[in-house]
């Protein structure tokens, strides 16, 4: 690809929910952008959890289009259960998706990036969950609570390689994680989530895709986690309005 092309952008787990939204903003905006994916409409398949198959997808990328840029991690898993009643072997999955998996897409593509000569971008999707304590969320929240300190960690020892590197970190966003029913009418929890969000509504996917350009654009901020969540991490479960 020729420099005249502008900037390649990457979007690992394009293929649904956020990555898609992702893809589709910065197709719309006019950037030449890859997708990666098992799953739906992507332009490379890969498993994120398979390291030799990161490598290969690094290889048909570079081959076919170049090195990118902006390099964005969505590819992720859900879990719900107690501590008690989870399984290990869940453990093992959600880690291996949510934490490994971005580790080993980032990981991949610093040595072509400095290969390039110009500096890059990558950015991960955490979660709020990384740091706000809910039942029944242990797993994820750890799994992602790991992702964030990983991307800290990168940012600090690839910066003076010229790579920044950060994360979103979404709350309640309606994508095909949250299940077909993913609507305030149709679902009483979700209905409580958009009344205690400050912005009154749940998030989209494209709300977190426009938080992750922005991102990418900022060329003084690396090692930040930056919460796009519409205030939904501002509410507290001690209100003084209703406490006795």
């Amino acid at each position: 690809m020729s420099d005249e092309a502008g900037p390649l952008a990457l979007v690992i787990g394009g293929g649904s929910g956020i990555g898609a939204a992702l893809a589709e903003a910065y197709r719309s905006q006019g950037t030449p952008t890859v997708t990666w994916d098992i799953a739906g409409s992507h332009d490379v398949a890969c498993d994120v959890t398979e390291p030799d198959a990161i490598d290969d997808a690094v290889g048909v990328t570079r081959m076919r289009w170049g090195v990118p840029t902006f390099v964005t991690v969505t590819a992720g898993v859900g879990h719900a259960g107690l501590l008690t009643e989870a399984e290990p072997d869940a453990f093992d999955r959600v880690m291996r998706v949510n934490a490994r998996g971005p580790w080993l897409c980032m990981r991949a593509w610093v040595g072509a990036t400095q290969d390039q000569g110009t500096p890059g971008s990558f950015v991960a999707v955490s979660s709020v969950s990384a740091r706000l304590v809910d039942r029944s969320m242990g797993l994820y929240g750890a799994s992602k609570a790991a992702l964030s300190m990983l991307v800290q960690v990168a940012a600090a020892e690839w910066g003076e390689l010229g790579i920044r590197v950060n994360a979103v970190a979404p709350g309640v966003t309606r994508t095909p994680m949250l299940g077909p029913s993913a609507t305030v009418d149709d679902s009483p929890w979700l209905a409580g989530v958009a009344g205690r969000t400050a912005l009154g509504r749940l998030g989209e996917a494209g709300d977190i895709a426009q938080s992750i350009i922005a991102l990418h654009a900022m060329e003084w901020v690396t090692g930040q986690v930056l919460e796009c969540d519409g205030g939904l991490s501002l509410h507290s479960p001690i209100n003084p309005r209703t406490s006795r």
